[in-house]
């Protein structure tokens, strides 16, 4: 199971794009409502999650996705269930994903010492460690990362082809026209 977090704030594209894409790919993935069952996104869209953070359960996780958007990163940074999660999948060497300035999470955490990670710029500082990629999305081991909402679509495509193969991935871009 995939596990994507929304608090307050998120970016709406960085968030559903991936779910969408996901699910186009049969992969199971449940929204987890860090504030509620309803998360208002950074443009004042309210979406309804799969599930609140109460109800989150690790078992079964294949992967942690954690959206940017301002203040939604601060907020998904500032739950501690959060933060369990992210331990969770990395003492498990589960995928953890994160695009925009959701990266600066996982930078602050020191995970990403020695990896290569992006994110959107004017947060490389917040990496603590990692070797900024000059690619829109980076994957190494278990991590991806990516830039922003303009990439919202790679990287949950990215995320496809690491959980179902790269055929899947292939095809639910083309099904989608995407070059």
């Amino acid at each position: 199971m995939v596990y994507l977090f929304l608090a307050d704030g998120f970016e709406i594209i960085e968030a559903l794009a991936p779910v969408d894409m996901m699910r186009r790919a049969k992969i199971d993935v449940k929204t987890v409502g860090v504030s509620g069952k309803t998360v208002r996104s950074s443009c004042g869209v309210e979406v309804t999650s799969d599930i609140t953070i109460d109800e989150f359960n690790p078992d079964g996780l294949e992967a942690v996705v954690l959206p940017g958007g301002l203040p939604g990163t601060l907020n998904l940074e500032a739950d501690s269930r959060v933060q369990s999660a992210i331990d969770y999948a990395v003492d498990n060497n589960k995928y953890v994903c994160a695009i925009c300035a959701a990266p600066s999470i996982l930078g602050h955490k020191g995970i990403l010492r020695g990896k290569e990670a992006v994110c959107y710029p004017g947060y490389e500082e917040d990496l603590t460690g990692a070797v900024i990629s000059e690619n829109h999305v980076a994957v190494d081991g278990r991590f991806i990362t990516a830039k922003g909402a303009g990439v919202s679509v790679d990287f949950g495509l990215e995320i496809v082809k690491v959980l179902a193969g790269k055929e899947a991935a292939d095809r639910v871009r083309s099904a989608i026209q995407c070059k």
